[in-house]
């Protein structure tokens, strides 16, 4: 059986005319907002972060390995 409910002030809420047995043990699975994406939950961090490095993207490999710089 699954059930949608919602929480409110951290008390979950039954649907109207759904009853459970006290101490009933369930798991709960909280839902993802399918309109919530990784850019709108981290929206307020990106581009806070400016590198020192212009070319940054361009030589990663050289700054995290030691590898030749590329131009």
């Amino acid at each position: 059986m699954s059930i949608t409910a919602t929480v409110l002030h951290d008390t979950i809420k039954l649907p109207e005319g759904v009853h459970l047995e006290d101490a009933t043990e369930v798991v709960i699975l909280p839902k993802r907002r399918p309109s919530e994406s990784f850019a709108d939950r981290f929206k307020d961090l990106i581009g806070s972060i400016d590198s020192a490095k212009g070319d940054l993207a361009v030589n990663h490999d050289h700054y995290l390995y030691g590898l030749p710089k590329k131009d």
